[in-house]
């Protein structure tokens, strides 16, 4: 598609189902929906576009997606590979598309793209800079031993300063951790989709502060120290993004999507910074990075609808600036301008998560669903658990990991696959 040339003669409406409710908003600091659309019907002026949006998205969506009563765009939900070709067009073969855009394997199945990443996103921590400096923490810290104390050190310089904020009453912010289990903690791009797999007890202690054990154990040791608010179960989301920005929240654990918004949440924008999660695999830091939510187009939609539909999203990835805008990893192939969050990542590699083996395309989920875990696929849930033991000091971390490793090993078994 050539933008500005191609289906310029389409004369349709098309409806577009996603999460970001803030963009429908007047009041959203950033570029919102009714200007994007501005902006693309200055080039495609008879495609008029619908934007629906859904506080309870990621539940909503699996529902309208069962129901086909959707739209033509919607951001693709937690389904499983084998079954993408029954809701979504393909845009082209991974081959192709891997000329396009950055992160192509994200929604690939049998070597056919059915999702195109809106943005990028690189795992971390958002941070208050300003509190960093005055409470004497000059670096900011490569390992967990080295945060727990930075927490510590603001805690010491001013009590009235959450050191890190759980956002737990939201629930999936506790996602965001999940997150950051593979390429972070194991600095490997065959880990999540292939290694983890097939991995025996995942969640032990290697010793050495790396994998997932390392990961949550920050969460737990942040808890069980006094080192995040009083009261877990009245954190607010939208309250959290001034707090930050005005100095009352020293970190939050969160995608590099986030940082954009804590930047304009008040007057201290200055203030925000955005670095890697603490983890130091051999003297180098990893983050994960991958797709953001990604848009898929109605295969059951006629074809006029699905040709305005893929004009829409090719104007979003290679035209809108919207991955920029958000703070986000740029998604046409060609595209390195980075935005301001990724100042701090000079000397960090990014790891971008490998495909399944073939075969094993639907194992993760499998192994996700019976084992409850539901790794990176909405399990808020067993985080939110660690947060509520290391309060009420009912629970061991250790204990909480072998709980895990018995959860994944019995899984594992169930579906026939062999742990090394």
């Amino acid at each position: 598609i050539k933008l500005g040339e191609d289906y310029t003669d389409i004369t349709t409406t098309i409806h577009v189902f996603n999460q970001r409710t803030d963009m429908s908003e007047d009041s959203y600091p950033g570029k919102n929906w009714e200007a994007y659309i501005a902006d693309f019907n200055e080039m495609y002026p008879n495609i008029t576009v619908e934007v629906e949006t859904d506080t309870n998205y990621s539940d909503d969506s699996l529902l309208r997606l069962q129901s086909g009563d959707w739209g033509d765009i919607m951001m693709i939900p937690a389904v499983d590979k084998a079954d993408l070709s029954e809701y979504f067009l393909p845009y082209g073969t991974l081959d192709e598309m891997e000329g396009q855009i950055k992160f192509a394997n994200t929604w690939d199945y049998d070597g056919l793209v059915y999702g195109v990443p809106s943005t990028g996103n690189a795992q971390g921590v958002v941070y208050n800079k300003r509190v960093f400096t005055e409470a004497g923490v000059a670096e900011t810290p490569k390992t967990p031993d080295e945060f727990i104390a930075a927490l510590q050190a603001i805690k010491d310089y001013d009590s009235s300063i959450i050191p890190l904020y759980t956002n737990y009453a939201d629930g999936w912010p506790m996602e965001q951790w999940d997150g950051q289990i593979a390429g972070t903690t194991t600095g490997d791009s065959t880990y999540m989709n292939q290694k983890l797999l097939h991995t025996k007890d995942p969640f032990q202690d290697y010793g050495d502060g790396t994998h997932p054990y390392a990961l949550y154990k920050v969460l737990y040791d942040a808890v069980a120290d006094g080192l995040t608010e009083d009261d877990f179960t009245t954190t607010s989301w939208e309250d959290s993004k001034g707090m930050i920005n005005r100095g009352e929240i020293a970190t939050m654990v969160l995608g590099s999507w986030a940082y954009s918004q804590m930047v304009d949440a008040d007057s201290h924008g200055e203030d925000i910074g955005y670095m890697p999660f603490p983890i130091t695999i051999d003297g180098k830091q990893y983050a994960s990075a991958g797709a953001d939510y990604s848009f898929g187009i109605n295969a059951a939609s006629d074809a006029d609808h699905q040709a305005a539909a893929m004009v829409f999203v090719k104007w979003m990835t290679e035209e809108s600036g919207f991955a920029y805008n958000e703070g986000g990893i740029p998604i046409a192939a060609d595209d390195n301008d980075y935005p301001d969050a990724y100042a701090e990542f000079g000397d960090v590699t990014f790891v971008s998560d490998e495909s399944a083996l073939e075969g094993e395309e639907d194992l993760l989920n499998a192994l996700n669903a019976d084992s409850g875990l539901n790794i990176n696929a909405g399990g808020k849930e067993k985080v939110q658990e660690i947060i509520e033991h290391a309060s009420n000091g009912d629970m061991s971390y250790d204990d909480i990991m072998a709980e895990w490793n018995e959860k994944w090993t019995q899984a594992q078994e169930d579906n026939g696959v062999t742990a090394e």
